[in-house]
């Protein structure tokens, strides 16, 4: 006999005549315990530990749909696979609704009965053994991949099979190889920066550039408006793939999602990649037509997209779509979320809605600042359960179900992602010097090439230049800088905390959804 893979009760009346099944299944290796009736079958749970019950419906006494209900005042978890002579519907959904694992109906076969033992009690394993082999097998292609030349959809390939990889392993936890795949993300990821400098400059100074954050108004809104749909543009601050990829099955449980991607603009920060996809414009090109803006950027000024709703009216008049009607929202808080919520059908006769929405932006941030929330969102799973919690609680769900009952089609993306910072990297700057800790503007500012990209000439980069020598700094792979004189307070405050402005895939790489109702 095989070692013991799992104690069962099983509870049937006439559990004499099972005998060949139970026989069958101790020769599998499970250990049986049989039970008579429902009120036996009670007490054994009471007083025993088992893996899985068998349940028998059509018992005299307590049947099996009471039996169910009192085993689960015992122990709400321990599955329960139900078994019955009758085919009745209203039956089948009283069982589902006991949250029971499996519905069999009689007669069944040892074969059969053997099946759906294994299934609910070693489908995790299971999954988890071919998972680890599945990985394993690719985690060589994904290595000889890095050896040859890719271009940016090779890329995009590359990192939706590692954000894939992610979330299994999110569901199978046990396999111990999610240490192992952050680091060939890690290693991907400083491939990714090398690919990133040899062909970001021709990008940006090209018509035949990946699609990238000033095109996304008009790759993916101009089509629809032209086409007389109505639209809504979502901005998520900060979103990354994987986070999108988490919540998918809520989206397409309202729509039909096509997903494409878009590239950041570096910094992977507001002031360049977000107000581009308003205004759908480069930086330099932006700061010329908007000195306004130009000015909040050299002051520093808290809020840096200000102008949004003034960008995207333009960019529309560029397109001969002024003629449009548009709202425009910046959502920051709950309860700036629910109000919008309320009003919205004030808002469904528009051609345009453009959300901006701060709530993965802000809880990266805050997550730095909290002893709670660096507890909750500790890695990239916990940021993703915490995504993933706050859609399905939010008033935007609620938002996205109504506008697909008016037939709106949502177009989803962010401005950029963010990385888990790691390393410190020290820079002497001066007090004019912006304060990112991904990214920095400044005079003179320098470090070296391995740990960022060095900017001499921001016009290279369709980056505005601010005063005399002006210099960026853009951080590679999981850097973050410091002050020499205040490197403690920046390690406390900053390590294993979520940033952007720099060079990743996470922060670059972002997913562009067209989400029409089904």
């Amino acid at each position: 006999m095989e070692q013991s893979r799992g104690h069962i009760l099983w509870v049937d009346d006439e559990i004499h005549h099972l005998k060949p099944h139970i026989l069958s299944l101790e020769e599998k290796g499970y250990k049986i315990t049989q039970a008579t009736n429902g009120q036996d079958a009670v007490a054994l749970v009471q007083n025993n530990t088992f893996a899985l019950v068998l349940l028998d419906q059509s018992m005299p006494g307590m049947d099996g749909l009471g039996t169910l209900t009192e085993i689960r005042k015992i122990n709400s978890s321990l599955p329960i696979i139900m078994i019955t002579k009758t085919e009745d519907e209203w039956l089948m959904d009283e069982a589902i609704t006991g949250q029971v694992a499996q519905f069999l109906i009689k007669p069944v076969n040892p074969s059969q009965i053997f099946m759906a033992c294994k299934q609910v009690l070693e489908k995790v394993k299971l999954g988890e053994e071919k998972a680890t082999s599945d990985y394993l097998r690719e985690f060589q292609q994904i290595e000889y991949r890095l050896e040859k030349s890719m271009d940016i959809l090779d890329w995009w390939d590359l990192y939706n099979r590692l954000v894939e990889w992610q979330i299994k392993f999110d569901k199978y936890k046990d396999t111990g190889l999610g240490t192992i795949l952050g680091d060939q993300i890690q290693t991907c990821n400083r491939e990714f920066a090398i690919f990133v400098e040899s062909y970001y400059r021709d990008w940006i100074h090209s018509e035949k550039r990946p699609s990238m954050s000033p095109d996304v108004i008009t790759q993916y809104v101009k089509p629809c408006l032209e086409q007389n749909e109505k639209v809504c543009l979502i901005v998520v601050d900060c979103m990354r793939h994987d986070q999108f990829q988490s919540l998918m099955p809520i989206f397409e449980s309202i729509f039909n999602v096509n997903v494409n991607y878009k590239l950041s603009l570096l910094p992977t920060a507001t002031p360049y990649s977000r107000n581009a996809i308003f205004c759908g414009l480069f930086p330099d090109e932006m700061v010329k037509k908007y000195p306004e803006q130009a000015s909040l950027m050299i002051e520093h000024t808290s809020s840096l997209n200000l102008l949004e709703k003034q960008f995207l009216k333009d960019q529309l008049k560029r397109m001969n779509l002024g003629y449009k009607t548009m709202h425009y929202h910046k959502i920051w808080a709950v309860a700036e979320g629910k109000k919008f919520h309320n009003h919205i059908q004030d808002y469904l006769q528009r051609d345009m809605l453009a959300l901006v929405v701060n709530f993965v932006d802000m809880l990266a941030h805050r997550s730095s600042q909290t002893d709670v929330l660096k507890e909750m969102v500790q890695d990239e799973t916990g940021y993703r359960v915490a995504v993933k919690s706050w859609l399905e609680q939010s008033w935007l769900l609620q938002v996205l179900k109504k506008l697909s009952e008016s037939d709106f089609t949502v177009i989803i993306t962010s401005d950029h992602g963010s990385i888990r910072v790691q390393k410190d990297v020290m820079v002497a700057a001066d007090k004019d010097a912006s304060s990112g800790v991904r990214y920095k503007y400044g005079r003179n500012l320098n470090t070296k090439d391995r740990n960022a990209l060095v900017i001499h000439d921001p016009a290279e980069y369709r980056l505005p230049a601010f005063g005399p020598q002006p210099t960026y700094l853009v951080a590679k792979d999981d850097v973050f800088f410091v002050y020499p004189n205040q490197v403690h307070k920046f390690l406390s405050k900053f390590k294993n905390s979520f940033q952007h402005g720099g060079i990743s895939m996470e922060e670059m790489m972002v997913p562009v959804a067209v989400m029409k109702t089904r």
